[in-house]
């Protein structure tokens, strides 16, 4: 074999090894943004009902106590429960950005694995 077939052949190698990572990453992210779109959709769901339902439920709890002395009792009470609810949810959502499964992981571990052999190649070629 000759040095220009060989350089030939490993070129061929790392084009082909970057095709495939290449190819992995786009499926990941097609995985991921089709993940992202159902739940912004599902969450774009859940606030627009949520809030008519707490909305509605607001009006009815302000009419019922409204001839009572205790109207403003009963709105200060629910700006607390709701604002008390809405720091629960805010702290939900930063915990689950925090803690969840990392996008692309399948991808990064992939390359660490080509960094690793490469690293053990030039070693092993040092020792030569």
């Amino acid at each position: 074999m000759s040095f220009r077939q060989r350089v030939g052949d490993l070129s061929s190698t790392a084009i082909s090894i970057v095709r495939t990572r290449l190819e992995l990453f786009a499926l990941e992210a097609g995985e991921q943004k089709a993940s992202l779109l159902k739940l912004l959709a599902l969450l774009f769901g859940a606030l627009l009902f949520s809030t008519l339902a707490l909305l509605v439920f607001s009006l009815l709890i302000a009419l019922i106590f409204w001839p009572t002395e205790y109207r403003y009792w009963a709105i200060g009470l629910l700006i607390v429960v709701y604002a008390g609810l809405g720091a629960i949810m805010f702290l939900a959502i930063v915990n689950r950005l925090n803690k969840g499964p990392m996008p692309f992981a399948a991808t990064i571990e992939e390359l660490g694995r080509d960094m690793q052999m490469l690293e053990r190649l030039r070693s092993e070629d040092k020792e030569r």
